[in-house]
């Protein structure tokens, strides 16, 4: 079985990490974790509705919340729960039995790199953790330096929350 990958770049277009091996493995963990209701820092578990199957499809995402707004992007670029974010528009986000539902407005590619340019660099800089793991490990600030070239290839929500 090869690796997954996510959608091919545009030419000149920041090129999406490849989704590593082992992922299936601690996304179970996170999962497992998550559902049992313990604090993970800024993870919980998006829940959403399948684009061609209409099954609920569960993954962890990290959630970026800054100035009482929130954010949700994938390292991997355009991968399945992005794809199926985009197509229902909502989901539910939730961490043991607590649970909200949510709107999710995939930003545009203007907002995007202002998103990349802006509003990442200083959540990856607030603690040595996210400088490392996320930044380092997830490849996150290699996309602070090409903004335009993230939001080419790297989707980015702003969730809000559903009454």
């Amino acid at each position: 079985m090869g690796r997954r990958t996510s959608q091919a770049p545009e030419p000149g277009r920041a090129r999406p990490r490849e989704v590593p091996r082992g992922s299936s493995l601690f996304n179970g963990v996170v999962t497992w974790l998550a559902r049992l209701g313990i604090p993970l820092g800024p993870n919980t578990l998006l829940t959403v509705r399948g684009r061609n199957s209409g099954v609920a499809r569960t993954t962890p995402i990290a959630i970026l919340e800054i100035g009482g707004r929130r954010w949700v992007q994938s390292p991997y670029g355009e991968v399945q729960w992005t794809r199926n974010l985009s197509a229902a528009g909502e989901a539910t986000l939730s961490t043991g039995r607590r649970t909200e539902r949510v709107r999710a407005a995939r930003l545009s590619p203007a907002e995007a790199a202002t998103f990349y340019c802006d509003i990442l660099p200083p959540y990856l800089n607030h603690s040595p953790f996210t400088r490392i793991f996320v930044g380092r490990g997830l490849g996150l600030a290699a996309l602070t330096r090409d903004p335009e070239g993230a939001a080419a290839t790297h989707p980015v929500f702003e969730l809000n929350h559903l009454d």
